[in-house]
């Protein structure tokens, strides 16, 4: 898998912008095939930083229903939550 299969795109929430300013640690939605290694390797390659830490689970989806009878599911999804040096920052703009 190259960088940008690794990581899908950075999550921007309420705990998550808590989370960047208090604990330097930034939340990301990365590839479910991918592990620790793989994600601090691309997460350093594509924003230019240095990851001190990386944290993972598996997310489940959820049964969502949308004007039908019929129960749809979302898909599930790995959260990485990095920890970056003190002084680096993601800038997402």
């Amino acid at each position: 898998m190259n960088t940008f299969e690794i990581i899908k795109t950075v999550r921007v929430t309420e705990k998550g912008t808590r989370q960047a300013e208090k604990l330097n640690q930034y939340t990301v939605v990365a590839d479910r095939r991918a592990n620790k290694i793989e994600i601090r390797q691309a997460v350093q390659e594509l924003f230019k930083v240095k990851v001190l830490s990386v944290n993972t689970m598996n997310i489940r989806g959820k049964e969502r229903r949308k004007r039908t009878a019929a129960a749809g599911r979302t898909p599930s999804w790995k959260k990485a939550i990095v920890t970056l040096k003190e002084g680096d920052k993601i800038v997402l703009t």
